[in-house]
């Protein structure tokens, strides 16, 4: 083998290790929202198999068990990639230092990337080439170790709010039933604490979805629960008290209404999918001025004061839910959440996260 074929070998096997520690550290160390390539075409290429696996159940519980396992599997299934990737490039670096023959180079390589020590190196310069392969190979895995108490506690952190939401929204959840709820419980008052809360929870979601985009696709442990309905039900609940009930204005609702398009708008930045960064009220929305008129209607039933100007209310509604709507169904349709009125029910289709890495827009 020839000096220029023996460096181009080596060269891919640098390569190639290069990419997979640059997989490893964005995705388990660095905590900021970019998908290094490795990570986005192993997960995009798993969807697509699962994608086929949910188009062929008959129901949405057969979709959501299938769903269920996407983000577990894909999250192991990550380091087996790597492994993979390791495994070709030590075995090209070996066979690019003189071991004859890819057999050879391959067993030498996975002898010392799972440290069986079956096969010795020749030399010098490939027993430095084993200890590294080997020390590789227990660093991914002590990554992928560390990582999981951190991914579950944040999982958790989250459902715990999702599970008491229902208690406030009804199930499946909705904004409407939050004011009304909080009516008849004789809370209405209180309602500052839920949207100081809620506020705590979306700066939350953002800053653990983006820098561990998996957990977007970690499902809540009750099939009809998902932290994309709720987003919706609590932001459409504070968009119907600003614009619709006939109160003093809320600063904390309007806090926890921008806390929220925050949180989404940055999710659906890292999975690269597209909604207009600069809405105007005017703009159209998913809601009809008919269904905004019956919660309307709902919450003077309940006994709530309803602002005489129901255009008004509208356009304002409309100036408050356009900064959300886009980025709130397309989240809907790309989880595959479960159905609740004004989000799933209406909710975009499948888009493909592209194969660029993460971009946060300036918001």
């Amino acid at each position: 083998m020839d000096a220029v074929t023996t460096v181009l070998w080596f060269v891919l096997g640098i390569t190639l290790v290069a990419l997979v520690f640059d997989s490893a550290l964005r995705t388990f160390v660095l905590p900021r929202g970019a998908t290094p390539i490795v990570t986005r075409v192993s997960f995009i290429g798993l969807r697509t198999l699962f994608n086929g696996f949910a188009r062929a159940a008959r129901s949405y519980n057969g979709r959501d068990s299938v769903m269920a396992l996407y983000g577990p599997v894909g999250l192991l299934l990550l380091p087996v990639v790597w492994m993979v990737m390791v495994l070709a490039a030590y075995t090209a670096m070996f066979h690019a230092l003189g071991v004859r023959g890819f057999e050879r180079a391959f067993e030498m390589s996975g002898s010392s990337l799972f440290t069986l020590g079956f096969v010795r190196p020749p030399d010098l310069p490939t027993n430095v080439l084993a200890f590294l392969e080997a020390a590789t190979g227990l660093g991914l895995l002590g990554l992928l170790i560390a990582y999981l108490p951190t991914i579950y506690s944040a999982f958790s952190r989250r459902e715990v709010r999702v599970a008491q939401l229902e208690v406030r929204a009804g199930n499946p959840p909705a904004g409407v039933n939050v004011l009304i709820r909080a009516q008849q419980m004789e809370r209405f008052h209180l309602l500052d604490d839920f949207w100081r809360s809620w506020q705590e929870w979306f700066t939350e979601l953002e800053e653990t979805h983006v820098s561990m985009g998996v957990l977007s696709f970690f499902r809540s442990p009750v099939g009809h629960r998902s932290w994309v309905t709720a987003s919706g039900a609590v932001l459409d609940a504070a968009s119907l008290r600003l614009a619709a009930v006939d109160l003093p204005f809320d600063p904390e609702a309007g806090i926890c209404v921008r806390a929220g398009f925050f949180a989404l708008r940055a999710v659906c930045d890292y999975f690269g999918m597209a909604y207009d960064p600069d809405p105007h009220p005017g703009d159209a929305i998913s809601i009809t001025k008919d269904e905004f008129h019956d919660a309307c209607d709902q919450l003077a039933a309940a006994g709530i004061p309803i602002r005489a100007d129901r255009d008004a209310a509208w356009f304002d509604f409309t100036g408050w839910r356009v900064n959300y709507d886009v980025p709130l169904l397309g989240l809907a349709g790309f989880v595959m959440v479960p159905y609740a009125p004004w989000s799933s029910d209406r909710s975009l289709r499948y888009q493909r996260a592209s194969l660029r890495l993460g971009r946060r827009r300036a918001v």
